[in-house]
């Protein structure tokens, strides 16, 4: 029977496409005033059919809106996941930035530690951007 960290490392995986698409068309949208499919096809590097059959699923869970050659919009569902994503992001990156790790490695590394850290975690980081390290017990 697999262990419960292993479930939720599944379960992370299964999240992180979505998180990474409306992270994308968010910021789209933001710089652009526009999201295209070819748009998200330049970002990830991935065929047309790939990220139309991304925005078919996420457009399935109520994630974005769009029409065939219409551009890709959020719903508030979608919106509000892609700003918890680059508020995960940005938190983590800081907090690797603090560590030492250059600003290139942790621009990387935090694309995917975004996706796998716990909200335990994440407070806790948040916490030491604040406030600093605790004194040692």
């Amino acid at each position: 029977m697999p262990s419960h960290s292993h479930h939720r490392t599944r379960s992370d995986h299964a999240s992180e496409v979505a998180e990474d698409y409306v992270e994308a068309i968010a910021e789209s949208i933001s710089e652009n005033g526009i999201c295209r499919a070819v748009d998200l096809v330049r970002q990830f590097d991935v065929t047309h059919a790939t990220v139309n059959n991304t925005i078919s699923r996420l457009q399935r869970d109520g994630l974005v809106l769009t029409e065939p050659y219409q551009p890709i919009s959020l719903t508030p569902k979608g919106k509000r996941m892609a700003t918890k994503a680059r508020q995960r992001h940005e938190i983590v990156r800081e907090f690797l930035l603090r560590l030492g790790v250059s600003e290139n490695t942790a621009t990387i590394d935090s694309e995917g530690i975004e996706h796998h850290v716990s909200d335990e975690t994440l407070k806790a980081m948040k916490r030491i951007l604040n406030n600093g390290l605790p004194p040692a017990s």
